[in-house]
């Protein structure tokens, strides 16, 4: 069920993305707009959506949920800060304007939404938190649960936001509010879940079983890899729509491009997304996860099992994929019917989106390894895998023009081949850790081998003993 959380983001970003579309004048430059604005402030709750990865792993006690909390506190107001920043002063103009080439309207737009959404951060640090307590005590089923309130509420503000003077007065601020009310739909239910369900059955304190209290140090150390990977995987977006846009100009088409990778984005990200929540399968089961210890070992989920899992996860994302948007006409009445767009914006979406089926494959590798490497609480030697995934990002946006490769099509291609060198990393990552893992247990069956047999062999005196025994016997 947790997977519902990835619906939840792009179910509601195609809402988001159908307020601005029913605002017909200026429909495109405003789409743009909030592309944009969207897109770099998914690159500062990015980071922080990875702490849920810390509740699920760290968080044994109330004090461990109070420090996990006050990290996130400490990040939403530097994520606001920046807002600030971006919206007032002369880095803002030089990154939204410059960097993207578009012109003064849609600058000045993208702006004040990044501005209208400097408190999200917050609010989306406070429901991850909640949401990795939850599942480390297997309440799935209630982050669902959020994940849909979340989406009902966006789409139920969009529907009545429509129908006020904001659509003539200030249209950008129908989907943000709209995005607020879900964020704190989400929040409130996992805060109030965590409360009845958790708060008082855990120790104030961690005792030695447990390992005693998780540190701000470690929590960070174990965070910190995770959070770079996402701030990659989120600030890609940003990286694709400047070179997307530079690479024709800053010219209507460029509007035209980035208004399509906008529309496009949740509705590609939507049968393969809830993927990368395969990684939290394994710490939610391993054996040395304190809620697990009272598990019947009848019902014990295996590494055998999990990999089964994942596998039909992945079949199903990929038929998802190749039904949806390899199957004629139909990802065009998706985006006809759920965004809005007309018939000829919705056919210059149709390859973008047939390249999407092909980013289940290593989505899914990446999400499994990971998961593997956050139980051995090795995070860190994902690090590498964020660092070639820009650089093939880049490589490829680039590259591919000099190839004929323009518009919606570049972004979305290059994002597939970030992704495909990102996975790699992580396999070779993985790989490495796996044979030390191999390598310590080796050396420590050998060892114990050692103390068997020293343990089993009869003392010296002993054995003195029954010679001199069997010399009088003589």
């Amino acid at each position: 069920m947790e997977e519902v959380d990835q619906y939840q983001q792009e179910g509601g970003s195609q809402a988001l993305n159908r307020g601005i579309a029913a605002v017909k004048e200026d429909a495109v430059e405003m789409l743009a707009s909030y592309g944009l604005a969207y897109s770099l402030m998914k690159f500062f709750t990015g980071p922080m959506s990875d702490f849920k990865n810390v509740g699920l792993v760290f968080v044994n006690s109330k004090r461990d949920r109070t420090k996990a909390v006050l990290c996130m506190v400490v990040a939403g107001a530097i994520a606001a800060v920046f807002h600030t920043l971006i919206a007032y002063s002369d880095l803002g103009y030089y990154i939204i304007n410059k960097l993207h080439h578009v012109d003064e309207s849609v600058g000045s737009k993208t702006r004040r939404a990044f501005l209208y959404l400097a408190a999200f951060p917050f609010m989306d640090a406070m429901a991850w938190t909640h949401a990795g307590i939850l599942l480390k005590h297997k309440y799935s089923f209630l982050v669902g649960c959020a994940s849909i309130s979340d989406v009902i509420a966006q789409v139920v503000f969009v529907a009545i936001l429509l129908h006020s003077h904001l659509e003539c007065r200030e249209p950008l601020l129908i989907p943000i509010l709209s995005l607020y009310m879900g964020a704190l739909v989400r929040c409130t239910t996992l805060c109030l879940g965590y409360y009845r369900n958790i708060h008082d059955i855990i120790p104030d304190r961690s005792g030695p079983e447990l390992g005693g209290d998780a540190t701000i140090r470690k929590m960070l150390s174990f965070w910190w890899p995770l959070a770079l990977i996402l701030a990659t995987q989120r600030i890609s977006r940003p990286i694709v729509n400047l070179f997307v846009s530079r690479d024709l100009g800053g010219s209507s088409a460029a509007t035209e491009a980035v208004a399509i990778l906008t529309a496009t984005y949740p509705v590609g990200h939507m049968p393969y997304g809830w993927l990368t929540e395969i990684r939290a399968v394994y710490p939610a089961f391993d054996k040395n996860n304190p809620s697990n210890k009272l598990a019947s070992t009848s019902n014990t989920v295996t590494a055998a099992h999990i990999k089964k899992f994942t596998f039909v996860c992945m079949a199903l994302s990929l038929t998802l994929c190749f039904v949806m948007f390899w199957t004629p006409n139909v990802s065009e009445k998706i985006l006809i019917d759920i965004i809005g767009v007309d018939f000829a914006f919705a056919e210059l979406c149709v390859v973008p989106l047939r390249i999407f089926s092909f980013f289940p494959v290593p989505v899914t590798v990446r999400a499994h390894l990971t998961g593997w490497l956050m139980t051995l609480k090795k995070t860190f030697v994902l690090a590498p895998s964020s660092v070639l995934r820009i650089i093939v990002l880049i490589t490829s946006l680039v590259v591919l023009p000099y190839l004929g490769v323009h518009g919606a099509t570049l972004g979305v291609g290059s994002l597939l081949a970030g992704f495909v060198g990102e996975s790699t990393m992580v396999a070779i990552a993985a790989c490495y850790v796996y044979r030390k893992q191999k390598k310590k247990m080796e050396n420590e069956s050998a060892t114990e081998g050692e103390d068997s047999a020293m343990t089993d062999m009869p003392p010296t005196e002993e054995v003195t003993d029954i010679v001199e025994m069997r010399e009088g016997n003589e």
